[in-house]
């Protein structure tokens, strides 16, 4: 296939085009800034404008014709990292742009990043029951949060408008690298340093393996899938985290040892996804 990704530039965006460059498709790595490697043809694009992101799914002079599949994954990463009327107002505009381009151009693969965010980060609230899954009910707590709720919420109208559409959200936990794993370290001695995500994340090139089954997948309509690698940031069990920080919280399924309390059963089962790596071996 033909592949526009957005924020080709990114942590695991670059990672992404890394891997389905190695699976034999044509990528187009599209983001504000050039990536650090040359894998693929890559081009600047300000998603704010509209105009900029139905000319690159559509017809680029000298560079391609319309893709046969985007993989979107451009905003600004997460809480914190701009104020959060600009945060919101970026990422909903972006998002906006490449679901209503691609529908314009005909596009009818659409993968996107959503985030774990949505089941209720940072937790102030603890959720109803544990390990969380897909069915968890959505609970956004900041505007990036907020933001992640619009994407799926115009996605879920966007199929209804069109049933031969299908667009695929990952609900990505905390994107780290192998070196960046090694910061775990520093979380060992207290259990409430990132109790604001059940101690989750996802190795970076186990997400972007996820990313490449959700494009590469037949299918039609909606679907939403957490994305998180199968075990905790933390040395200590599973078990023992709740009974410190959360020990009222219903827990419905299997938590031993160091699993994580995001499931990922879904992806595992329906998109075939098999995560390989953990920050245990970094």
């Amino acid at each position: 296939m033909r592949i526009v990704v957005t924020g080709g530039s990114g942590k695991l965006g670059l990672e992404c085009v890394r891997q389905l460059v190695a699976a034999g498709h044509e990528v187009i790595s599209l983001d504000q800034t050039l990536p650090r490697e040359n894998l693929c043809r890559s081009m600047r694009v300000d998603f704010r404008d509209y105009g900029q992101v139905l000319e690159c799914f559509t017809h680029i002079d000298g560079g391609w014709e319309k893709p046969d599949a985007v993989l979107h994954l451009a905003a600004i990463p997460g809480p914190s990292n701009a104020a959060n009327a600009a945060l919101f107002h970026n990422n909903t505009t972006v998002s906006f742009n490449v679901f209503w381009a691609a529908k314009a151009a005909g596009i009818k693969n659409v993968v996107w990043a959503s985030s774990e965010t949505l089941t209720g980060v940072p937790f102030d609230q603890p959720p109803p029951y544990l390990p969380m899954d897909e069915e968890t009910p959505r609970r956004p707590e900041t505007a990036y949060a907020l933001s992640k709720l619009l994407d799926e919420v115009m996605a879920e109208e966007f199929c209804r408008w069109d049933p031969e559409l299908k667009m695929i959200g990952l609900r990505f936990s905390y994107v780290k690298t192998r070196a960046e794993q090694k910061e775990f370290a520093a979380l060992h001695d207290d259990a409430r340093k990132q109790y604001w995500n059940f101690w989750s994340y996802i190795d970076a090139e186990d997400g972007a393996a996820a990313a490449v089954l959700a494009v590469e997948r037949k299918t039609k309509g909606l679907e939403l899938y957490l994305i998180a690698s199968p075990d905790t940031v933390m040395e200590r069990p599973t078990a023992d985290l709740l009974a410190e920080v959360f020990p009222k919280v219903a827990v419905r399924g299997d938590i031993a040892g160091n699993m994580s309390l995001l499931s990922t059963r879904k992806a595992q089962r329906v998109l075939g996804w098999k995560p390989k790596n953990s920050w245990r071996e970094a």
